[in-house]
């Protein structure tokens, strides 16, 4: 069993290697990562979903296409918004989640998208904001990636 687990390791530290000399060589990846709480596997996930930046016409639209916004139901005079579509990618739509599970818990500075979701979190629950966080961050990586600008900080952010 210690054979096997070691095997495994050694297996992982691979396919490890691998995927950072993968993100390495691609740009769109590398300029990904200058946003907040997105890492080597969030940054691939999201470019290998989205592929091209000029696909949508709005960075809105992401958030969409990954599942990340609230599914509508309408008959009549009904009109009631539910859970999260779940449409896309589910590795990236994890991903995103967790890259704002870690803006909101982790991130040591100030940021607008941060006190935002603390907001929602207030009003509706941590789950809620989580999701809208995940979906403002698909946003944000899509404008990043179609200026082709790195992240920079919002001026306000520096003064805390």
């Amino acid at each position: 069993m210690l054979v096997a687990w070691r095997q495994m390791r050694e297996q992982i530290a691979v396919f490890d290697k691998a995927t950072h000399v993968l993100v390495r060589s691609n740009s769109a990846c590398q300029l990904l990562m200058s946003v907040p709480g997105i890492g080597v596997l969030s940054a691939l996930a999201y470019v290998s979903t989205v592929e091209d930046p000029g696909r949508f016409s709005r960075s809105r639209s992401v958030g969409a296409a990954l599942g990340l916004t609230p599914r509508q139901y309408q008959s009549g005079e009904v009109d009631r918004s539910g859970r999260i579509s779940k449409c896309g990618d589910t590795l990236a739509r994890t991903l995103l989640y967790e890259a704002a599970v870690v803006i909101l818990t982790r991130l040591k500075k100030a940021w607008s998208l941060k006190d935002w979701g603390h907001a929602i979190a207030k009003r509706s629950g941590n789950g809620k904001a989580r999701v809208a966080a995940a979906r403002e961050l698909s946003v944000i990586l899509h404008s990043v990636w179609r200026s082709g600008q790195p992240f920079r900080w919002p001026e306000h952010a520096n003064a805390a």
